[in-house]
């Protein structure tokens, strides 16, 4: 009996601790669980460029600076290596992944013609952002 009771004085003091970090005590439904602490987070979908009107390449991450940098620098096999695209011309933040997703997918689906106006219409000069998004000098 002793060690019931002790149990649940622990779990009471872990809910009083999760609750004061959560959304208010909110249910999921609601958007919040008071059992969930949650961490604001960003989501990014990118377009690459090899140059201005070039080979083209979307992407999606959660660490834009990190990934641009992994391309730039070739850590990656595949498609951005191989065509040498590492000039970040465009990109857009989401807070959910799925939205981000979602997004990433309708992108790729568009014609070329499509992403290079979507591009034009931020970045008319074809200018890398990746020393903006990367906080290099």
């Amino acid at each position: 009996m002793q060690l019931r009771g002790a149990t649940r004085a622990r779990e009471r003091s872990l809910e009083a601790r999760y609750a004061s970090a959560s959304l208010g005590g909110r249910h999921s439904r609601e958007g919040g669980n008071p059992r969930t602490i949650h961490v604001s987070r960003e989501y990014w979908v990118y377009i690459l460029a090899s140059k201005p009107n070039g080979t083209l390449y979307i992407g999606m991450t959660n660490d834009l600076a990190r990934r641009v940098w992994e391309h730039q620098q070739d850590l990656l096999e595949g498609f951005t290596k191989k065509y040498n695209v590492h000039r970040l011309v465009y990109c857009e933040s989401f807070t959910r992944p799925r939205d981000a997703i979602q997004r990433e997918k309708c992108l790729k689906k568009w014609n070329r013609a499509w992403k290079i106006r979507l591009i034009e219409s931020v970045n008319p000069g074809w200018e890398d952002l990746s020393h903006s998004v990367m906080h290099m000098p």
